[in-house]
Parts: structure tokens; C-alpha cells; sequence
């Protein structure tokens, strides 16, 4: 077996292991090849362990969330694909602690139940919060920035790094994660407190209007593009009549412009040929550059 000592060890924490799992099971968007060896890890205090094998090994690591912002090559990806998915969740006061692998829409509900208020816009996200810190995931005018007080994370060589607010460089679409290959541990979130009437209101509040204006209907990665300086990515590509314009399967969302759908069992190369003829066509009719915010993977 090619990666047998990283697979042997990996049971041996108690993580699931599988060879030639396909991702398109673990993205929103439902494509993607397969992975050579995919690993669940569900306990992030061991984690260190698997890495020192997966190092000794020179095994290539990708490491995902719940896949709600990947674009899968049809391949595949080669090596260890590493699933973070300890979903552990506390709340100490008014602050939520939940490590990297919970799902946004849990923590939400967390929050919820200690009447504490700040995470609403996550409502709704399908993300994981490592993924949410990563990205420094928000909608409707929130951001992850706004409330998380410090993450911890490790590096690959085994060392535990803490974090302060301050210390995460985030941005649009962005953090100290993005430029340093860190694995995002766990994050520590400080919100208000409120009556659990109103923080709900709030929640079904975004609920709606998700539902009202996006394609949440079919299999996607939510925005597909950045918000470049000054205009929005749907409206642009909504301006150049690209509304239900498809390439193979994949498909301008009729919905919300600035969603590229799986319409209809569509490849990654649907959806890349799909993407670059709508950043040509913007280019030419605006002279705007759209940047992808769903991250290719191969």
C-alpha cells in the first residue's frame, strides 16, 4: 500500500482511512475525483501524531472542511486528504469555543441556546469553522473578524500556535492561514448577550433571505467570485446576460447570477470552462477582473 504506515497510523488514532475516496462526496459542489488516501480526523489533540508520520513519509496533504468553498479536479488529488471533522463545541460564559471541524450552523445553535448574539449572519453557511476562519466567511454585512477573539492552530511540523484576534490577519476572504499552510485547530468566538426570541428572529431572518435569492437548490460553492473593488460579481455577470449560460453541466445560476451551479451532473472542467468564459466576458464588456473565491483543488 502506498501510504501504509500514514493508514496504519491513522487507525491506529481511531481516524477513518480510506483509499480512493471520491471527493465529489465531500464538496457542496458535488464533483471531484478521488483522493489516493482520505483520513477523518475526528479528534484534533491527536492530530500531531498523524502529521509526524505523514512528514516522514513525504506524503502530499490537503486538508479540508466540510467543502463548501472547493472545486475538485476530475482526477482527483494526490496523497493524504486530510477531512477535519472534530465538531466538539463549548460555551464558557459569552464565549463559544468550537474546534475546526464543527459545522457553522452548530455553533450558530450553540450561541443560540446561551442567548448569545453576534454569529446570526453565519446561519445558514454550510461551511465548517475552520473553513469559516480561514476564508473569514460573512454575509450580510458579518464577518467571522467581527467576533472571534483567538484560534489555535498547528503547523506541520507538529508545533501548537496560538492566536489573537489581532494576530489573524483577516480580511476579505482571507487570514494569516492562507499564507502560512497552518492546520486551523480551533476557534474561540466572544459575542453579547440577547433574548434567544431575537437571536432566532435574526437566524430565520438570513434563513430567508438565503432562500429567497440563492440557488440553494442545486449543488454549488456558494459565490463563485470575489466582490471586486467597487461593483458586485453577480450584477456584472448578470449585466453581460450570462443568466443561465452553461457549459456542459455547469450552469449561470438563473437565480443569482453570481452562482456557478451543478445543474446537471456537471465536471470540473465544466465549471472551469464555465468560470474563465465569465471572467472574459466581464473583462471585455467592464474591464473588471473577477477572482475566484472557490478554491481549485487537484
Amino acid at each position: 500500500m502506498k501510504f501504509g504506515n500514514v493508514a496504519l497510523k491513522a487507525k491506529e488514532l481511531g481516524f477513518a482511512c480510506r483509499e480512493n475516496e471520491l471527493m465529489k462526496a465531500h464538496t457542496t459542489f458535488r464533483i471531484g475525483g478521488p483522493a489516493e488516501l482520505f483520513i477523518e480526523c475526528n479528534d484534533v489533540g491527536k492530530l500531531g501524531e498523524l502529521l509526524a508520520v505523514i512528514r516522514e513519509e513525504n506524503c502530499r496533504l490537503t486538508v479540508i472542511g466540510k467543502g463548501s468553498n472547493l472545486l475538485v479536479s476530475d482526477n482527483g488529488i494526490k496523497g493524504v486528504v486530510l477531512y477535519v471533522c472534530d465538531d466538539t463545541v463549548t460555551v464558557n460564559g459569552n464565549e463559544v469555543c468550537a474546534n475546526a471541524g464543527a459545522k457553522l450552523s452548530t455553533v450558530c445553535l450553540a450561541a443560540r441556546d446561551a442567548s448569545l448574539t453576534g454569529l446570526e449572519f453565519a446561519w445558514g453557511i454550510p461551511g465548517s469553522v475552520g473553513g469559516a476562519v480561514y476564508m473569514n466567511a460573512g454575509a450580510y454585512g458579518g464577518e467571522i473578524k467581527q467576533c472571534i477573539v483567538s484560534a489555535t492552530s498547528i503547523t506541520l511540523d507538529g508545533d501548537i500556535k496560538h492566536y489573537t484576534a489581532d494576530e489573524l490577519e483577516l480580511g476579505y476572504r482571507t487570514s494569516i492561514f492562507k499564507k502560512n499552510g497552518e492546520i486551523i485547530l480551533s476557534a474561540t468566538f466572544r459575542l453579547d448577550i440577547a433574548e434567544k426570541q431575537e437571536i432566532q428572529a435574526k437566524m430565520d431572518d438570513f434563513l430567508g433571505r438565503r432562500k429567497d435569492k440563492q440557488p440553494l437548490e442545486y449543488p454549488s460553492a456558494g459565490s463563485t467570485f470575489k466582490r471586486p473593488e467597487g461593483y458586485f460579481a453577480g450584477a456584472l455577470i448578470e449585466q453581460s446576460n450570462l443568466k443561465g449560460f452553461s457549459v456542459g453541466g455547469a450552469e449561470v445560476s438563473v437565480k443569482h447570477a453570481g452562482f456557478v451551479i451543478n445543474k446537471d451532473n456537471a465536471t470540473c472542467e465544466d465549471v472551469l470552462g464555465l468560470i474563465k468564459h465569465i471572467q472574459a466576458t466581464v473583462k471585455a464588456n467592464f474591464n473588471v477582473e473577477l477572482e475566484k473565491e472557490v478554491i481549485f483543488v487537484e
